[in-house]
C-alpha cells in the first residue's frame, strides 16, 4: 500500500515537472523567436519519445542563448537542467536571458517544483555548446524559429465611475 502511494505521488510529481517544462518551452521558443537576428533564433531540439529510464533525455533545447533540458534521474526523478549566454546589460539580448531565468524560478515555484531544478552544473557557454553540437549532430533536429517581434499591448485606462 506505501508503495502504490509512493509510485502515484512519483507519478504525479513527474507530470507536473512535465507541464510546467513544457510552459518554460514554449515561453523560451516565443522569447527566441523575439529576437532578429536569424542565427539566434536556430534551434535545436532533442526529444526521446520511448518510456523514460534513468540517464535519459526527455527533450533538449539548445539555441546561441539559451539552453533547456528534462531529463530522467535514478529513481525516476525528472529534472530540469539549464544555462544561458552571460550577456552584457547594454545589449537586447540581457532581455531574452534575464526573462528566461525568472521564467524557469516562477514557473517551478507555483506547485512546489524548486528540487527539480538542478544547478549542479550550468551551462554558461550556450554558443559554445551549440556550435560543438552542430558538428556532432546524432540526435538533435535543427530548426529555425520564425521571427515574431514581441506585440505591444495598449494600455488600460480605467474609467471613473
Amino acid at each position: 500500500m506505501q508503495q502504490q502511494l509512493s509510485i502515484a505521488r512519483t507519478a504525479q510529481k513527474q507530470r507536473a515537472i512535465k507541464a510546467a517544462y513544457l510552459q518554460i518551452y514554449k515561453a523560451t521558443k516565443a522569447l527566441l523567436s523575439t529576437i532578429e537576428e536569424e542565427q539566434l533564433r536556430c534551434v535545436m531540439e532533442r526529444e526521446d519519445k520511448a518510456k523514460p529510464e534513468t540517464g535519459s533525455i526527455i527533450h533538449e533545447l539548445i539555441s546561441p542563448l539559451i539552453y533547456l533540458r528534462l531529463e530522467c534521474l535514478k529513481d525516476n526523478t525528472y529534472v530540469i537542467h539549464f544555462g544561458f549566454a552571460q550577456c552584457d546589460l547594454s545589449t537586447a539580448y540581457h532581455r531574452v536571458t534575464a526573462t528566461f531565468v525568472r521564467l524557469l524560478y516562477k514557473l517551478t515555484t507555483e506547485d512546489d517544483l524548486q528540487d527539480c531544478i538542478r544547478t549542479d552544473w550550468v551551462i554558461t557557454e550556450c554558443s559554445e555548446l551549440y556550435e560543438y553540437m552542430l558538428d556532432r549532430n546524432r540526435y538533435h533536429t535543427v530548426k529555425q524559429l520564425s521571427y515574431s517581434p514581441k506585440a505591444t499591448t495598449p494600455k488600460r485606462q480605467l474609467k471613473v465611475a
